[in-house]
């Protein structure tokens, strides 16, 4: 464990500094500033010996936190880095980009803030890195075995690095001009610059994993040919169907999905051009959804030099401190201030969408009612319309799964009751030897869940190949261990 009275010496929580809102505005770079080593030293002590370390049942890929949390209070940093990375690929990208469950899970936050586990594991990460501690790890052997890897978002990465490492030869396809998926093109640069990404792409091609990009399966190559050519497959498309909003107006120009807005502006940064981009300067902009990625599109939208930007909500605005029926260790539903809602705009909750407004075939307004629920349902109160200036509207309602074209018809995957790619227990699915690992299997979800179902699913690949695999498997598609692979 770390200092053993930690936690009773340092009772305030401490996460790293944020540039200030002006300065950060101005530009494209990370919010967040390194954590000074002795404030990290101090908030990593704070990790208690608490028995049950429930911060790992909040981790799907079961982190082993005290054990680095010690090392970083010690200040072993290059042994933390190993403790970090025997359960975790990424983990510069889940400290930068997970909600952090593992710290809803954390014992000390039951009469304390919980241990800044988040923080913590990114600045283990951003250390070992600018270190040089992070090598390479060829495998010792090749199988002779070939693996393609549709998609390469977190979860296809994650699949490619470990059968790559245990002597199988992979190849990541990417339908878009680079590799990343969203970690490329639907993260902005102030959440994650993509230098942290490109690094982690260069150790992984070191190692043996080949990467084409610019390569549509379906479309460029059919999934037919890919199982010919191949040994196993992955899908690991994502959940990438945009969840619409089929109102009275949808077809007006300046309504947008939220995705097509943050792509083109990822695009525009990364240095590329893009034609008729959408873009907020000068406008009164409305973000439909209160999630993740409609604080993206706040985010870019301040960046961006909007006149207004308003987040509208249809439900309750939830609550700051744990619900009753949501109690320890549970992941709460709470209301989170990102660095983007510090930088401005109005957020509105109870906030029913009834029409979209426009003239000459232009958006102007949207017009709104408070919700109010009937048997369940929310639904938008007679009485209370009323509109807002609007030029452009965001949508950010989540995802419905993942793209069907080509799985149905060529692959012949069946999809289940969800939208999502129907698969056992050990991620195969009725088609032999074509797997799917992340939000294509699940559908929408964290990062931290794309990685550790990576993670698995290269496990049960590995283990279809060969027989039997030394690879760990942290979680199986139903969210349990897998018991014997």
């Amino acid at each position: 464990m770390a200092d053993p009275r930690g936690f009773l010496k340092v009772r305030q929580r401490e996460t790293q500094p944020r540039r200030p809102v002006p300065v950060r505005i101005m530009d494209w770079k990370e919010v967040y500033e390194a954590q000074e080593e002795g404030t990290l030293k101090a908030q990593a002590g704070r990790c208690m010996d608490c028995g049950i370390p429930f911060c790992h049942q909040g981790c799907p890929l079961g982190n082993l936190i005290p054990e680095w949390n010690d090392l970083v209070w010690r200040g072993k940093m290059d042994e933390a880095s190993e403790r970090l990375h025997a359960t975790n690929n990424f983990p510069e990208f889940t400290g930068k980009l997970c909600p952090a469950p593992c710290e809803a899970s954390c014992v000390l936050g039951i009469n304390q803030p919980a241990v800044t586990i988040k923080q913590v594991e990114v600045s283990i990460a951003e250390t070992a890195f600018g270190n040089g501690w992070i090598e390479p790890l060829p495998p010792a052997r090749l199988t002779g075995k070939t693996v393609a890897v549709v998609g390469s978002g977190p979860a296809g990465l994650a699949v490619a690095q470990q059968l790559t490492r245990v002597g199988h030869t992979v190849a990541v396809y990417e339908r878009d001009d680079r590799i990343g998926g969203l970690l490329r093109y639907g993260i902005p640069d102030f959440k994650m610059e993509k230098e942290v990404l490109d690094r982690r792409l260069e150790q992984m091609k070191a190692e043996g994993t080949r990467f084409r990009a610019g390569v549509e399966i379906g479309r460029d190559v059919s999934w037919e040919q890919l199982r010919r050519r191949y040994d196993a497959v992955v899908i690991s498309t994502g959940a990438t169907l945009p969840r619409d909003l089929p109102i009275p107006g949808r077809e007006l120009e300046g309504v947008h999905f939220a995705m097509d807005y943050l792509v083109q502006a990822n695009r525009v940064v990364a240095g590329e051009q893009v034609e008729n981009q959408i873009h907020a300067e000068g406008k009164h902009v409305v973000i439909l959804g209160g999630g993740d990625t409609g604080a993206d599109c706040l985010g870019t939208a301040h960046r961006q030099r909007a006149a207004s930007v308003t987040t509208l909500a249809i439900g309750k605005q939830p609550p700051a401190e744990r619900a009753a029926h949501q109690p320890w260790p549970t992941f709460p539903t709470l209301f989170e201030v990102a660095s983007a809602h510090e930088e401005g705009g109005e957020r509105t909750y109870l906030a029913s969408t009834v029409e979209f407004v426009g003239e000459n075939g232009v958006l102007k307004a949207i017009k709104v009612a408070e919700t109010e629920f009937v048997d369940g349902k929310r639904l938008p109160k007679a009485g209370t319309e009323r509109e807002i200036p609007a030029d452009l509207v965001f949508l950010s309602l989540g995802f419905t799964g993942p793209e069907p074209a080509g799985i149905t018809d060529q692959v012949r995957a069946e999809f289940d009751n969800r939208g999502n790619v129907a698969r056992d227990g050990y991620y195969m699915t009725n088609t032999e030897g074509v797997f799917v690992a992340g939000d294509a299997g699940r559908g929408q979800s964290l990062i931290v869940w794309a990685i550790a179902e990576g993670r698995a699913c290269a496990a049960a690949v590995d283990k279809h190949l060969m027989g039997h695999t030394i690879l760990p498997a942290p979680v199986a598609p139903t969210d349990r261990a897998i018991a014997v692979l």
